[in-house]
């Protein structure tokens, strides 16, 4: 009948009796136990010892040991050889798994808000693919802020001010919020100096913002203005305030990354430029975790550098 072995009786379980393997095929292949000491690094009393324990638990002698050499018993020597194959196995092991965790590899799950993951996290997948063809993106974009437990997501980017506990961020970068116009109402704006002056203006409100039609600018003098605007349209998504914006239905305060394009190429023009609004972070957050794959943050790292070009940093 085939012998099954307590893991708890005998140590086959543990990691200590993968190191006692360690110290006998050392001592076999170098013929000592002093040898096998130094190839180790640490001292002959513990190799011995350890051997010693090794053939007390299977009552088996595994070494004929003499003042001048140490051999093995028949027993030993089959041992030996079982145990060369394990420990190569282990370090062929030990050495894929460092290979893994050093080159991005498998499918990143991530999510971002619609807006920012269109214009800038979309293109940055589409670099970090190319960059890397043994990595796969499944992205859900949404403004919802989903739950990256229960979603099994790796990755989250938060876009303005996190309200998130009990996971780990980096901050990523950074956005402006602009006060923009359609060329119609240029000759409107032209000649505002004031916050308060464009209360009478009509205004596109982007309803994704808690605070959608309350705003406070700061002058280029520190100077700070609060004003409470009432909006003729009510959106919910900052890309459909943009698009309502371009033809024509009145102001809005949109992200930078949104329309650096529409702003260089005229479609949007800034109003009040003098005044400020304020700034947002642009975060990466992740699941509580002691490591994080390669996968991740190669992605942050990639997308962070293209944060900084955006933002004109790197220049």
């Amino acid at each position: 009948m085939h012998k099954t072995y307590n893991p708890h009786e005998t140590g086959l379980g543990s990691f200590s009796n993968l190191r006692r393997l360690t110290y006998f095929v050392s001592v076999v292949e170098t013929g000592s136990f002093t040898a096998a000491a130094e190839r180790l690094g640490i001292t002959k009393a513990v190799v011995s010892q350890q051997v010693a324990r090794l053939e007390r638990e299977f009552k088996t002698s595994l070494l004929v040991r003499t003042t001048r050499s140490v051999k093995t018993t028949e027993a030993g020597q089959a041992f030996y050889l079982r145990c060369a194959l394990i420990l190569a196995d282990a370090e062929e092991a030990f050495d894929q798994l460092a290979e893994a965790a050093a080159t991005p590899s498998g499918t990143l799950r991530l999510t971002a808000p619609f807006d920012y993951g269109v214009g800038v996290v979309v293109p940055a997948i589409a670099a970090f693919t190319q960059r890397y063809p043994d990595c796969k993106v499944d992205a859900v974009l949404s403004d919802q802020t989903l739950d990256l437990m229960s979603s099994n997501i790796e990755l989250a980017i938060r876009v303005g001010w996190l309200a998130e506990t009990g996971l780990q961020a980096r901050k990523i970068g950074s956005f402006q919020q602009i006060l923009v116009a359609p060329p119609s109402l240029a000759k409107h704006v032209a000649g505002l100096q004031r916050p308060d002056e464009i209360a009478r203006l009509p205004f596109v409100a982007n309803t994704a913002l808690r605070e959608h039609l309350r705003w406070t600018f700061t002058s280029s003098e520190n100077e700070r203005q609060t004003v409470n605007l009432q909006a003729s349209i009510f959106l919910d998504a900052t890309l459909a305030v943009r698009e309502a914006v371009r033809e024509g239905a009145g102001l809005s305060v949109l992200p930078d990354y949104a329309i650096a394009d529409d702003l260089a190429t005229g479609r949007l023009i800034p109003v009040l430029p003098q005044w400020r609004l304020p700034s947002g972070g642009i975060h990466a957050v992740f699941p509580a975790a002691r490591f994080r794959p390669e996968k991740v943050r190669a992605f942050v790292e990639l997308l962070e550098a293209r944060e900084r070009h955006r933002q004109g940093l790197d220049r």
